[in-house]
């Protein structure tokens, strides 16, 4: 997959419009008080950080196979810097400016960890990442040891959360959130359907994120009395072809097919889906980085219709989240991926922090952040509010399908933009 040109960002403080509302928007906050010393061995950064921009840093993987991806997410951190600037910058500092710093992860944990310790070095206050769970265990593992808080925009996997890390928070709902949503909705609508689910086969990438997942909607569809086939593992970066496994899957006799990938892989298997044709009543997304996404429809066209997809989203039905998304397609000539939206919340949690601590010292910082209470551009239950463990106690996974060539939200009826169309027996 091959990525476009990263344009040049405008200059900060001068966009005004559509991110100036944004950016006022999400800095009146009430302030919070904090407390903290800085952490030691940090002289050089800590004088970093007393004058000039404010930095915050960005970490995703802008060259390799997620480029696309990271470069969305950039841009996404990036919009929200310049609406941060154009309403005024840090007010309880004076009005000081905030500066992103970038950092490429290349999709390589080794070289994201380095980044990271990087991006500290160089006076970040926090920073936020990084797309891939592999990368962000390693990049916790740095925000812990320096303590500068490390605010998640995508990353699915629940294990860095269960290691009592006080640095580390996540904005998107985390794996096994997302697979037990999965498994539920998948129950709630075959059964509506009149198609009640016979055995469901489970198609993953193999590493902490699609081995996570799959094992968490296992258990959940377990306890829902779903019945489970062949659980089917690949390697999403040599892999080229999926033909073998889907043949497996319809020889199973399953009748639902749990995808679990990136974005590349995931487009293969909807092609493998198409070659081989297994019976199925729905191909169920869950967690993964393809089907939700615009291009998936462009590049799947007609393989791609009536696809499911249960996933974090950017809030369809927000009107501040259609006007940042008319900004970027405007500026970038492209529709702005979920996971650039998430970004730009992550940014606003952290500038929000430093608004309300009137401090650049991360471990206050720190405390900002775990007292959050911030209004997400994603779909969510309420204001992103972090719990002990740094989750996301708001986030909410929703139902997307491909319908006529647009992703539609179509579950919980709530969150709903159209029904779900689990009609008739899912043949491309």
């Amino acid at each position: 997959m091959s990525a476009k040109k990263l344009g040049a960002a405008p200059r900060q403080g001068a966009l005004r419009g559509p991110l100036a509302w944004l950016g006022a928007c999400a800095l009146a906050l009430g302030l919070a008080g904090c407390g903290g010393s800085a952490p030691s061995g940090a002289a050089g950064a800590a004088a970093g950080r007393d004058e000039g921009p404010v930095k915050i840093g960005a970490l995703h993987p802008v060259s390799g196979a997620n480029a696309v991806d990271g470069q969305q997410m950039r841009r996404g951190a990036e919009m929200a810097v310049e609406a941060i600037n154009a309403a005024g910058g840090i007010k309880s500092l004076g009005g000081r400016e905030v500066e992103l710093l970038k950092g490429d992860t290349q999709g390589k944990a080794e070289v994201g960890q380095s980044e990271a310790q990087r991006l500290i070095s160089e006076g970040v206050v926090g920073f936020t990442g990084t797309y891939q769970s592999a990368v962000s265990t390693n990049v916790a593992v740095v925000a812990e040891r320096n303590r500068v808080p490390f605010v998640m925009d995508v990353t699915a996997s629940d294990a860095i959360f269960a290691n009592g890390y006080r640095y580390s928070f996540r904005v998107q709902p985390g794996s096994r959130a997302i697979s037990t949503a999965a498994a539920r909705y998948l129950k709630e609508v075959a059964d509506k359907a009149g198609k009640p689910v016979r055995k469901v086969a489970i198609l993953h990438e193999q590493t902490d994120f699609g081995t996570g997942a799959a094992e968490a909607f296992v258990e959940a569809a377990k306890g829902l009395g779903l019945p489970i086939g062949p659980n089917i593992s690949y390697d999403a970066l040599t892999t080229s072809d999926l033909t073998a496994q889907v043949t497996q899957v319809k020889a199973s006799g399953a009748n639902v097919l749990v995808a679990i990938g990136y974005y590349r892989d995931s487009l293969l298997a909807a092609k493998a889906i198409n070659a081989v044709k297994p019976p199925l009543d729905a191909v169920w997304g869950v967690s993964n980085g393809a089907f939700d996404q615009p291009k998936f429809v462009t590049d799947a066209g007609a393989l791609g219709e009536r696809i499911f997809s249960t996933n974090y989203h950017f809030d369809a039905k927000n009107p501040r989240t259609t006007r940042l998304r008319e900004e970027y397609q405007r500026r970038y000539g492209a529709p702005m991926r979920t996971g650039a939206v998430l970004a730009y919340d992550a940014v606003q949690v952290i500038a929000q922090a430093v608004e309300r601590s009137g401090s650049t010292d991360p471990v206050r910082i720190r405390e900002a952040v775990r007292a959050s209470q911030v209004a997400p551009l994603t779909v969510g239950n309420g204001p992103i509010t972090f719990a002990p463990n740094g989750d996301n106690t708001n986030a909410a996974p929703v139902l997307m399908q491909v319908q006529g060539g647009q992703v539609k939200q179509v579950h919980p009826p709530e969150k709903a933009e159209s029904q779900p169309d689990y009609s008739v027996t899912w043949r491309p």
